[in-house]
């Protein structure tokens, strides 16, 4: 059955407010144009650190150069509740080990939901360490991402680590227009390809820059 994770969020979100709360999230994130728009909504409810964990990304000035963008768009952003900065590590050799076996598959496929659950997994992890009330991800803001797919592996590590995730498919209500928006917005640099090298090289890469720079 197909799950509206927009509704589930706002109901969050509502019982949230209605017990005056403003818990701590800690937001993994893919770059700094898909975060545009998920702190503009999402800073008005929760106190949120961001995390970027990216080791899939390539090469290595590309990953410098989105961590930069990162980071200057928190400090511009004019936030409701405070927006913190952690960076993770950039740990190549992590990825490419997760994604072994896989690297002939398409985009959107299993390379891509063992990246997804890299990323989550670090993220779930740390959020326990740090004593968080919910960790999610701006990954599915994307049109190319699997947002089911996305809440599903964060359900089950919500489960193991104990730490709720913050269900939701951040391209609804246009959040994806939205952050196009911010970013020109913002002057911010959009990549035009998701970050690792696979991706870089994919033969549908003409597809996913026109959706991306839409």
């Amino acid at each position: 059955m197909n799950q509206n994770y927009q509704k589930i969020l706002e109901k969050t979100i509502a019982q949230n407010q209605s017990e005056n709360k403003i818990p701590t999230l800690f937001l993994h994130s893919c770059c700094a144009p898909c975060s545009s728009y998920v702190l503009e909504y999402l800073s008005e409810y929760f106190k949120i650190t961001v995390f970027y964990y990216n080791p899939n990304i390539y090469p290595d000035e590309e990953y410098e150069k989105r961590v930069r963008e990162q980071e200057e768009f928190i400090r511009r952003f004019p936030a409701q509740n405070t927006i913190s900065f952690v960076k993770g590590e950039f740990d190549k050799e992590r990825f490419y080990e997760t994604v072994r076996g896989y690297e002939e598959s398409p985009e959107g496929g299993e390379r891509c939901f063992r990246c997804y659950e890299l990323r989550l997994r670090e993220a779930a992890q740390r959020a326990k360490r740090m004593g968080m009330e919910y960790f999610t991800t701006t990954l599915s803001i994307s049109p190319l991402k699997n947002a089911a797919k996305l809440n599903e592996i964060g359900g089950r590590l919500a489960e193991e680590y104990g730490v709720p995730y913050l269900y939701s498919d951040f391209k609804k209500r246009d959040g994806y227009k939205r952050s196009v928006e911010l970013s020109r917005e913002y002057g911010m640099y959009r990549q035009d390809y998701c970050g690792c090298v696979f991706s870089r090289n994919s033969p549908d890469k003409s597809v996913a820059f026109s959706q991306r720079r839409e």
